[in-house]
């Protein structure tokens, strides 16, 4: 009897995840196509789950398509949704753009699915309903239909691979990521070296604010918001905070490596293609964010 005890407790230990509170249905199963399936979120109190790059979100709350400072860009996508203190940062930050010379708002685009979690294209992250991505094409009409905004494109600010700014890179540019790195929700924002160079050079005054920008491939056509953890959400897992002090070296030494790219390093190892992320890789709440109707 001892022995099958001892069997049968090994067994135990030894299942995969997917045996421990996983339906077979969803076994095995990538994450992202269960999550693009859903069209609406689920019926909680706003929490997130896991990681920016590994999680999902309960009770996560649409942005409205229209406001009077932003739009939200690609509906079809149904990606316009986030906990209630992205949709507030956004809205607020709004207001900061309708201030500015040229704006008279933003366009919001992708944030996270309505319950969040891997999505099939565009981005590993997004997943909690703390991530954001900001046009970078000033929001001038704020009357744009469905169609328009499945059709227009944002600008490319950068030059050179992303070493330096191009010529459409305006003062309000700065402007608008000051604003957005200053609001104290805020944990970084992630946005092309040359961008990053340039405010090094040019800002004056409080530069604090410039150790939440962080240089990071792509992110010419947008900048990429992303909110700490609210107090509260106890499943939520924060990003390591930036390393002190403004970032500037670390900027510069980006645009370095772009216009004078570093020998290749024969000893490194072949880069392995990023596996699809499954129910089991996620947090075990996600499976009840999923199912609930």
């Amino acid at each position: 009897m001892r022995q099958i005890l001892a069997l049968i407790l090994a067994l135990l230990m030894a299942a995969p995840a997917a045996a421990q509170g996983i339906p077979a249905t969803m076994q095995g199963v990538e994450a992202r196509k269960l999550f693009g399936a859903v069209s609406t979120g689920s019926p909680h109190r706003a929490d997130a789950f896991g990681s920016y790059a590994k999680g999902c979100g309960a009770g996560l709350v649409q942005l409205p398509e229209n406001g009077a400072t932003w739009q939200a860009m690609r509906l079809s996508r149904n990606r316009n949704w986030g906990t209630p203190e992205l949709v507030d940062y956004l809205q607020d930050l709004s207001k900061d753009a309708a201030r500015l010379p040229g704006w008279n708002g933003i366009y919001v685009g992708d944030m996270s699915q309505p319950r969040g979690g891997p999505m099939s294209s565009g981005h590993a992250s997004h997943q909690i309903g703390l991530d954001a991505d900001i046009w970078m094409l000033p929001g001038t009409d704020l009357r744009l239909s469905r169609n328009a905004r499945e059709n227009l494109s944002s600008i490319s600010l950068r030059r050179g691979n992303g070493a330096y700014v191009n010529g459409n890179w305006t003062a309000q540019h700065m402007e608008l990521l000051k604003a957005a790195a200053s609001d104290r929700r805020v944990a970084r924002i992630f946005l092309f070296p040359g961008a990053k160079a340039w405010m090094c050079d040019n800002a004056t005054g409080d530069r604090r604010w410039l150790r939440k920008i962080r240089p990071w491939w792509g992110h010419h056509y947008h900048f990429h918001v992303r909110l700490s953890c609210p107090r509260g959400m106890k499943g939520c897992v924060d990003q390591a905070p930036p390393p002190p002090g403004d970032g500037c070296d670390e900027a510069r030494k980006w645009v370095s490596d772009i216009v004078n790219p570093p020998p290749p390093d024969p000893n490194a190892p072949a880069p392995t293609p990023r596996r699809q992320l499954t129910m089991e890789d996620l947090p075990r709440q996600c499976v009840t964010v999923l199912q609930s109707r």
